[in-house]
């Protein structure tokens, strides 16, 4: 077992502060990637983020960027930065296995489209990382960087594990369900769930409510990176890409927050329930008012239309999979999991017109968040009810539960975790969400918590 966690001690690694070091030429990119690579030579063993680490091209990579910090010619805030890339985006010079036994050996030989921006960037694509299958319910070997015993959350499991135990300081992954805000929360991490379509998913279109997350231990490198691929390869077809400076925005100092419960509230354990009020009562004698369910009919109103977000998320999920899903059992049979059979299954017993209730219910839970936009500056939620349950394979939701992700992706708003607790030795986080379009503001409001609220621990 690692070293318990204590978000108040936790030294996570940066690139940010590094910077000064690379123009004064005391460090440069070669030797940071170097420190890397001895870290996940170290911490692989036990950790298994890591499907493919591409030595030979993040060396050329970093000795290019090396030379541009010397010449005082780097090209972004981001050159020279080795990043984990989640196996389910596309590399030019990796394999694209997705964690499924039907795409092994699969290696289209194209970049997706934040990956070619993070190169032209300058940043290193070190390596890729860990998938749950198909970014569904089946895990894979990764394991949680604070306790090898338990899960580090999923789909984007080995991007939070590679961050969570310093093997990078930012990693990239995806998330339609739960997938970037949860993992971050059980491996210590800062985390970036955008507005959808703030970042440009490049081939990954098959799903409504897909995007592409940055996972990072800092809110410096995190905005880095998002705004990177943003000025290179914008959002999504259509959509107008993610807002804000290109540096970390400021602190944001919030009036009032609204506390979202989630339909997870009533099943949380005393140890996080407990932690997560003492954060809102720290936060209510900064002078900041906390507006709670009970307060007000239209808060009442939005928390029902999101009372079974998990539901309606996974119908949507299985109608639109459906078809990819019929083409692997056919071309690859035996080759997928009882989770994925699962969910073609469900996708089968859909018909359109319950597709379009589920649309409707999610437009309608959209207009929800939006009637509450006068009500406070931002919404603050857990990341996850509780720290990270022990690794089940075999479980029915072995990567933990999403109860309090499942809204921020129903409704395409942004939502940043922040690794302020810890309970019983691991980490959970905070979660600011907004809405859609505000990423940056809901950054800065996350920074200002992060500042002004201790650390918490309990358990």
């Amino acid at each position: 077992m690692a070293a318990a966690y204590d978000p108040g001690t936790f030294a996570g690694l940066t690139y940010h502060e590094a910077a000064a070091a690379f123009r004064a030429g005391s460090d440069d990119p070669v030797r940071y990637l170097e420190r890397c690579l001895a870290t996940i030579a170290e911490r692989e063993p036990a950790v298994k983020a890591w499907v493919v680490v591409n030595e030979a091209g993040a060396r050329a990579a970093a000795d290019a960027s090396a030379q541009r910090w010397r010449e005082g010619r780097a090209l972004s805030l981001v050159d020279g930065m080795p990043i984990g890339i989640k196996d389910l985006i596309e590399t030019k010079d990796m394999p694209t296995q997705m964690g499924c036994a039907a795409f092994k050996g699969n290696f289209p030989k194209r970049d997706s489209a934040l990956v070619r921006a993070l190169r032209d960037a300058g940043a290193v694509i070190l390596g890729k990382v860990v998938t749950t299958e198909l970014g569904g319910a089946q895990p894979g070997p990764t394991t949680n960087p604070f306790d090898a015993a338990c899960t580090p959350g999923g789909s984007s499991s080995g991007s939070a594990a590679a961050v969570g135990a310093n093997m990078v300081p930012v990693a990239i992954g995806t998330q339609v369900g739960g997938s970037v805000i949860r993992p971050a929360s059980f491996c210590g991490n800062w985390a970036l769930k955008p507005t959808l379509g703030a970042l440009n998913r490049g081939e990954r279109l098959g799903y409504s409510q897909s995007t592409i997350g940055v996972h990072a231990n800092s809110p410096v490198d995190l905005w880095a990176v998002a705004m990177a691929i943003a000025l290179r390869a914008g959002g999504d077809p259509g959509a107008p890409g993610l807002f804000g400076p290109p540096e970390v925005p400021a602190e944001v100092r919030p009036q009032q927050l609204v506390v979202m419960e989630t339909a997870g509230w009533a099943d949380l354990d005393a140890a996080t329930r407990g932690a997560f009020e003492g954060v809102l009562e720290t936060l209510h004698a900064l002078g900041v008012r906390i507006v709670r369910r009970a307060d007000t009919a239209m808060l009442e109103a939005f928390e029902q239309s999101i009372a079974d977000a998990r539901t309606v998320n996974a119908e949507i999920c299985a109608f639109e999979l459906r078809w990819s899903l019929e083409n692997l059992v056919e071309q690859h049979p035996g080759k997928l999991s009882n989770h994925a059979l699962k969910k073609l299954e469900q996708g089968r017993r859909m018909t359109l017109d319950d597709f379009r209730r589920r649309l409707q219910e999610r437009d309608a839970a959209r207009a929800r968040l939006s009637a509450i936009a006068p009500l406070g500056d931002a919404l603050i939620s857990l990341s996850s009810p509780g720290p990270a349950p022990s690794n089940d394979p075999a479980g029915a939701r072995p990567t933990g539960k999403a109860t309090f992700n499942y809204p921020s992706s129903l409704l395409g708003a942004p939502a940043v975790t922040v690794p302020l607790m810890a309970i019983g030795g691991l980490p959970v986080g905070v979660q600011v969400m907004g809405q859609p379009h505000e990423d940056a503001r809901v950054l800065g409001i996350a920074r200002w918590i992060a500042s002004a609220v201790a650390p918490v621990r309990a358990g």
